[in-house]
């Protein structure tokens, strides 16, 4: 639904890291990272598959780094906490098959052949969005923002061992209602955690209710809030060993919850030369300076590329209203949009992505696109 609505109610939804399509994620940015860490001029477009102890690499890479796939799989499933050997998903059983090949030679070419590296080619074609607001300090939608405080604070009462009985998968909804285009309320909070076999649905709503969420949503937790934990009743089967996870299925989760449009790119297990990644990137960094000058309350920001070509085939600011759209759109066209300069000016040639899988890569302090 548009959101130039004075008046309506929006749900977001987020998922922990165990959730096995960011499972799927973190081990693709993980080998991303890996190449990077080894040469950062690698080219990698890596997908992943999980399901039962099955792990399944894929995609194209063509790097000089010598990485060893089957000490970062294992080594990313244990980050994530699947490690009982009891079950079918765990590090140390799971089954690793390498599908992965080099990049095409006629792709390769086309992105990485200019001697000057500012007139790298795009890396593929596409469209690409990114989104600010001021209705939070982090510059985010506020259901998204506190749909990832919920999953991230149930990640951190599992690792801290607050809360024994907690296990990866889980996943977090939170609905708000928003008046005169402003939020004012949150209305209601799913959250489906997974856990031990002893523990009961009343254990978790309990635990929800009197202790999650109040710390994760803060002021926006109120006595009315309508809680739904655990809807399905048991939660003991999660992960890979119940569901597939396959990269790039949770692009709403990664972006903006679905209050701003999206481009259809997925980010994980992609260098910075995709510029489904960079080029998102760069959106939101670009985005963010609009609504931090002052010029909108909210912007959009969309751009457009055609594969090996560095200019861009068309840059746009949408303000919904809440703005100049004129100054800000003179505003955008200073900055340079061309994937080598993207690639330069964030510093994206570093091993940062698998810091990026997990609970949003907007909105989050560290990363360049965020003004670090």
């Amino acid at each position: 639904m548009s959101t130039g609505t004075p008046s309506f109610i929006y749900t977001s939804e987020s998922v922990t890291e165990g959730h096995p399509d960011k499972v799927c994620d973190f081990i693709a940015d993980s080998i991303l990272d890996a190449h990077l860490k080894g040469d950062p001029q690698a080219h990698v477009a890596c997908e992943v598959l999980c399901k039962s102890n099955n792990v399944v690499l894929a995609g194209e890479i063509t790097s000089n780094a010598n990485v060893d796939y089957q000490t970062v799989v294992r080594r990313a499933i244990t980050n994530v906490g699947y490690v009982d050997q009891a079950e079918p998903f765990a590090a140390g059983t799971a089954l690793v098959t390498n599908l992965i090949t080099t990049q095409s030679s006629e792709i390769s070419h086309a992105v990485g052949g200019a001697a000057d590296a500012s007139q790298l080619g795009a890396g593929d074609q596409g469209m690409m969005m990114g989104y600010a607001t001021n209705e939070t300090a982090a510059l985010m939608p506020l259901p998204i923002f506190l749909a990832h405080r919920l999953s991230n604070t149930l990640a951190c009462d599992r690792k801290d061992g607050r809360v024994s009985w907690l296990r990866p998968d889980g996943k977090t909804q939170v609905t708000v209602s928003y008046e005169d285009g402003s939020p004012k309320r949150v209305t209601r909070v799913v959250v489906s955690t997974q856990h031990a076999k002893d523990v009961t649905q009343d254990h978790v709503a309990q635990y929800v209710r009197e202790s999650l969420a109040p710390r994760a949503l803060e002021d926006w937790f109120t006595k009315d809030v309508v809680i739904a934990a655990n809807p399905s009743g048991s939660f003991v089967q999660g992960g890979p060993s119940a569901d597939c996870g396959v990269t790039g299925r949770k692009i709403i989760v990664d972006t903006y919850g679905g209050l701003a449009r999206h481009g259809g790119g997925a980010f994980s297990g992609k260098d910075p030369t995709k510029v489904d990644r960079s080029g998102a990137y760069f959106c939101r960094f670009v985005a963010r300076s609009v609504v931090s000058a002052g010029l909108a309350r909210r912007a959009e920001v969309s751009v457009a590329y055609a594969i090996g070509l560095p200019e861009p085939m068309h840059v746009s600011v949408n303000t919904f209203g809440t703005g100049d759209d004129a100054k800000a759109e003179r505003f955008v066209r200073e900055f340079d949009f061309r994937p080598g300069a993207i690639i330069e000016r964030l510093d994206l040639r570093r091993p940062i992505y698998a810091q990026t899988t997990n609970y949003g890569h907007f909105g989050r302090p560290g990363f360049p696109w965020e003004g670090e």
